[in-house]
């Protein structure tokens, strides 16, 4: 079985506020995609990096990617996450086989490590379902009323916060999206087939940048792994 990696990156990320897409904002000095990029292309045991596009993205090719000669660029993004994956996996279908893994990582972790995706690689690689990176849910949750007061406080026991590599076969993987196109993300589709995907511990750094200040975060992070 090999190894392959896909990144979804088909959407604009709204909620940055920005001109362009949130996966080409600057981040310490590059494209915030190129840092799952690269973290994803060092891993050895990974053959190809695929990243999903939009159609129409004109951004792209602004950049020098030569030096991540893994990296292969699919403009066949949509409208939805599941939608983009699906598309994906269906575009590589004569480079990769049923077994292969494919692990789908966001563009927008790009506090990734190495070393945690040879974790998940090395915990998952032997499971008959696959896995996810993720961590046990450490704050108190609340559940809320519509006019925005607290209903509930709800247990956290037991419970994790999903991160992204979410690693699975190539075939099972396109079968379950398929199946249920309006799932968040890849371990759900499994899980709506019947399947019970391994949690992974990952780590709180891995964290997806979604909102402006998010940015600062994930730069600093960044800036403290720099010798």
């Amino acid at each position: 079985m090999a190894y392959f990696a896909l990144i979804p990156a088909a959407g604009g990320g709204t909620r940055m506020g920005g001109m362009i897409p949130k996966q080409y904002l600057s981040l310490a000095g590059v494209p915030m995609i190129r840092h799952a990029l690269t973290t994803l292309c060092a891993v050895p045991a990974i053959e190809r990096v695929f990243v999903v596009l939009s159609p129409d993205d004109t951004e792209w090719n602004r950049y020098d990617w030569s030096d991540l000669p893994k990296v292969t660029a699919l403009f066949c993004g949509a409208r939805t996450r599941a939608q983009s994956v699906t598309n994906g996996l269906y575009a590589v279908v004569n480079r990769v086989e049923t077994t292969d893994w494919m692990l789908v990582h966001d563009a927008a972790r790009a506090c990734l490590t190495s070393a945690q995706v040879e974790r998940l690689i090395d915990e998952v690689g032997d499971d008959d379902v696959g896995g996810l990176l993720a961590v046990p849910v450490a704050d108190t949750l609340k559940r809320a009323t519509t006019d925005g007061r607290i209903q509930t406080t709800v247990s956290r026991e037991g419970l994790w916060q999903a991160q992204t590599p979410q690693m699975f076969r190539y075939g099972p993987l396109l079968g379950a999206l398929q199946l249920t196109s309006r799932v968040t993300d890849e371990a759900g589709a499994m899980e709506a087939i019947g399947h019970s995907p391994k949690l992974v511990v990952g780590d709180a750094s891995n964290l997806k940048i979604t909102w402006p200040s998010d940015l600062q975060l994930a730069e600093n992070i960044l800036k403290g792994r720099t010798p």
